[in-house]
């Protein structure tokens, strides 16, 4: 497989021929950066982890070379920086028994370049290839600008391609804006029951953000087990964690629907929500 930067590559955790670790694909996560796919979507690794049938494949479109450091990472290039978190991300595929990952090796600048096609024509043959069931982005609330064009990256591949070669399901998952202030039906709730110990040891391979001053392991954890605790407040926990995403696939489906009204629809929902419920108790 070809891609656009001949510094992209594919790595497969067990060796088998790249073709068919790429077939076997069930669960594909189209993320940013190295550590979006472990902190987004640790409910369908999970999944994938403990079945026999099912396969999680993560793909990287960033070269992740601009992110923050200090401590022992404080005087490390970018270059450096870049080759520390390909390791990194190696080591998470393997620990997650991922059937694939890919590595895209973009500048951040080129995958918030509206002009360039090379990225789409990048995910449009990674799709054709693996052909899975559900894909996993970033949601449209997310605060980070990359994170939201990974994702309108994703739709753009998606909408170019056949309804009988799209994915059942395009989610958008939580990192740099948690969703659960999403009313009810516009929610996808995803159960991580066992928040504490291989998430931890996935987060935890991300040495070079966690020592160099960023706590996602915390922070991760810490989200899954809050969601939980708070998705519902008049019934006890159901699981120990818990993650959340957005029901993108309407906007695959129908390629006249805009970004803007996507996210209208989804503000005007929470609105009408608060409105109701002071409503409720008030006369003002």
């Amino acid at each position: 497989m070809n891609f656009y930067f001949d510094t992209a590559e594919v790595f497969i955790p067990d060796d088998l021929p790249m073709e068919r670790a790429l077939a076997r694909t069930t669960h594909l996560c189209l993320a940013a950066h190295p550590d979006d796919i472990e902190i987004m979507a640790l409910a369908p690794i999970l999944e994938c982890f403990h079945s026999a049938d099912l396969w999680f494949t993560g793909v990287v479109m960033s070269d992740g070379r601009g992110s923050p450091r200090s401590g022992t990472y404080q005087h490390v290039s970018d270059e450096q920086m870049r080759q520390v978190r390909i390791r990194e991300q190696r080591k998470a595929a393997e620990v997650g028994d991922y059937a694939a990952l890919i590595m895209l090796d973009y500048p951040s600048r080129l995958l918030k370049d509206s002009t360039d096609s090379h990225i789409v024509e990048d995910l449009i043959a990674i799709i054709c290839a693996t052909r899975p069931n559900v894909i996993y982005t970033h949601n449209l609330f997310d605060r980070h600008d990359t994170h939201i064009a990974a994702a309108v990256r994703t739709i753009e591949a998606l909408r170019l391609l056949p309804a009988d070669e799209q994915p059942r399901q395009l989610i958008g998952c939580e990192v740099w804006r948690s969703l659960d202030g999403l009313v009810a039906p516009d929610k996808v709730s995803m159960e991580v029951s066992d928040p504490d110990n291989l998430p931890c040891a996935l987060i935890g391979v991300y040495d070079s953000q966690i020592a160099g001053g960023k706590r996602y392991d915390l922070a991760t954890i810490g989200r899954l087990h809050a969601n939980a605790t708070f998705s519902e407040s008049h019934q006890l926990d159901k699981t120990a964690g818990l993650s959340y995403g957005m029901d993108l696939t309407p906007l695959i489906k129908d390629s006249h629907f805009t970004y803007a009204s996507y996210v209208q629809n989804a503000i005007d929902r929470i609105r009408m929500d608060v409105e109701e419920r002071i409503q409720r108790v008030s006369t003002l």
